[in-house]
């Protein structure tokens, strides 16, 4: 009889224990959402940005240097990711003619574009206060030629037909989107100054 009230006890802590920690998930997500959507703000493709950075959201909160690692950390994994779709188009042998030249000249421009987000990654990853005007310069530079790259893959298949041209279309298109959205957010770094810098 002594043992109900007791028992009684323990389940309403352990409810109220429960209740608080969901309170508390759905503080932290709702929040998570605030800082993404804020920091897609200044994006032309508002959706793709919060698609592709929303797993970020906890980790780089209101940090304008963490949103721009976190942009083109995410802009080279796509890119890399198509980069290795056109490889294995041009290895299918199913493209001809202008097509096949425009496909290997598009596997080169996507690579150099690779190379650009990386060398921009390597100086997000390495701000500093005294050089960092002179950073956010190359930055823009590499990120600008890594747009321009993506658009002069896509212009080499302007007119053409088919299904596969399409697709490649469709998927350089989708990484040039995400390539903008990271501009847009290492503008936004260069614009807030090199007080946010953190690591």
């Amino acid at each position: 009889m002594m043992m109900m009230p007791r028992l009684d006890i323990i389940i309403m802590l352990v409810l109220f224990s429960c209740l608080t920690h969901l309170g508390r998930s759905a503080s932290i997500s709702e929040n998570g959402e605030n800082y993404v959507q804020d920091a897609c703000s200044v994006t032309r493709y508002h959706d793709i940005c919060i698609r592709s950075l929303s797993p970020f959201s906890n980790t780089a909160k209101r940090s304008p240097s963490k949103w721009a690692r976190a942009g083109v950390s995410v802009t080279i994994t796509e890119a890399k990711g198509v980069s290795q779709y056109l490889i294995n188009l041009k290895k299918q042998r199913t493209m001809t003619g202008r097509n096949r030249i425009a496909l290997s000249d598009c596997i080169e421009c996507v690579q150099d574009a690779i190379d650009n987000l990386h060398k921009t990654l390597a100086v997000l990853r390495n701000l500093n206060g005294r050089t960092f005007d002179t950073q956010m310069s190359d930055v823009n530079t590499w990120m600008s030629a890594a747009l321009t790259d993506e658009e002069t893959c896509l212009d080499g298949f302007d007119s053409r037909k088919g299904k596969q041209v399409k697709s490649l279309r469709k998927q350089v298109l989708n990484v040039s989107y995400i390539t903008s959205n990271a501009l847009a957010l290492c503008n936004k770094l260069a614009s807030t100054g090199a007080q946010e810098i953190t690591v």
